[in-house]
């Protein structure tokens, strides 16, 4: 029922109404339970910080709800409620609850992402805690509607152009705009967003925090056990500090154990020894993944969507290549096939079709959610060897 009613509805727009959101939401907010909602806003990071964060709020014994997009195979992973995805049962039981408070003009307007945050926030009645993560931006961001306990700021860098900006201060202003009252920050790569972030603090009277600002070295050495517990790459290690960081901010005592479950598949996960996958899809994903897989030469899965920077992901990853194989990804914003190639011989990187996965070689899945949705649908079929 569900499914049949978001298939009605185009997933991607190349003109956005910014007041549309506010509007309906204005109209049924009472509906909502209070909740303590940390919001994520940031270019890369997010889902790993959110689902760290709802995993150790989980097993400490709180209610917790997680909303992250997109998802990768099915739609059930964007709604994480108390340990794990919604079931079909409650996601349409709550899509009827949802259809009862809008109007059909409502409703039918919203967009994909705008129906189903309220759908999750319904989900959500009764948490006592929710780690919402922000879809394309921040400020005009269907998520920035409801009220925020606490924003957390994963390193922001150059993405979406088109809707955010071409520059890095209009693409931080577009994000931080999102916090209302407080924010902890990760290491950023510009320094323009620290300088962004200190005029809002002055206009809003926001509190800004780093996050270093809030961990001690008992903290420093429980991020070290849980990272070899869960083996997590250099970058995920940062994203790990925040959710920490917001931890101590609410005054919430936490051990080790307590992100045993805290892993989000789809980051630098190892499918098999051979075979890792990352819905990574700009240059600061692709910087991040190279050094973390420095010293081994990887076949690369990819392909790309026409508006990312892949001549510079694949300049950046080039290290790290053995060849690429492209994989056939069907979605009417994927880069040609001719062009794709033609960028590849430019950067002398060695390609061709991806026809499997064969055995004993390194494979590295990324460009995006759907080139890993992809892969994993042939994994699945028995696509290698």
């Amino acid at each position: 029922m569900l499914q049949q009613f978001l298939d009605n509805k185009p997933l991607y727009y190349d003109e956005i109404d910014y007041t549309r959101m506010p509007r309906v939401y204005e109209k049924i907010k009472a509906e909502f339970a209070k909740v303590k909602i940390i919001h994520l806003i940031g270019t890369n990071g997010k889902g790993t910080t959110g689902r760290f964060l709802a995993s150790a709020l989980y097993a400490l014994g709180y209610s917790v709800g997680h909303y992250t997009s997109p998802h990768i195979l099915e739609f059930n992973e964007r709604i994480w409620l108390n340990g794990s995805s919604v079931s079909d049962e409650l996601l349409n039981k709550t899509h009827t609850r949802l259809l009862q408070l809008l109007s059909k003009e409502d409703a039918d307007a919203l967009s994909y992402f705008e129906y189903t945050t309220l759908l999750g926030m319904l989900v959500f009645d009764g948490c006592e805690y929710v780690v919402m993560e922000a879809g394309l931006g921040g400020e005009f961001d269907a998520t920035a509607v409801f009220d925020k306990e606490l924003s957390l700021v994963t390193p922001i860098d150059f993405d979406h152009e088109a809707f955010l900006g071409s520059n890095i201060v209009d693409i931080a202003t577009t994000k931080l705009n999102a916090i209302q009252n407080n924010a902890i920050f990760s290491a950023q790569k510009f320094s323009q967003v620290k300088e962004v972030a200190i005029q809002l603090s002055k206009d809003k009277k926001l509190t800004i925090l780093e996050v270093d600002s809030l961990l001690d070295a008992s903290d420093y050495e429980k991020i070290e056990k849980i990272s070899k517990n869960l083996q997590l790459a250099s970058y995920l290690r940062q994203n790990l500090q925040l959710s920490i960081g917001a931890l101590k901010f609410f005054g919430i005592k936490y051990g080790v154990e307590d992100f045993n479950d805290a892993r989000l598949f789809g980051r630098l996960s190892k499918i098999d020894e051979h075979v890792i996958v990352d819905v990574g899809h700009n240059p600061l994903a692709a910087a991040s993944i190279k050094d973390a897989l420095m010293g081994e030469k990887y076949i690369l899965v990819y392909n790309s969507y026409k508006d990312k920077n892949y001549r510079e992901i694949l300049s950046i990853l080039k290290p790290i290549i053995q060849h690429v194989e492209i994989i056939d990804v069907y979605d009417v914003r994927v880069e040609s096939q001719k062009i794709l190639k033609h960028t590849l011989e430019e950067l002398d990187i060695a390609y061709k079709a991806f026809s499997g996965v064969k055995s004993g070689l390194h494979y590295l899945v990324f460009g995006s959610f759907s080139v890993v949705e992809a892969f994993l649908k042939s994994y699945k079929k028995g696509f290698h060897e």
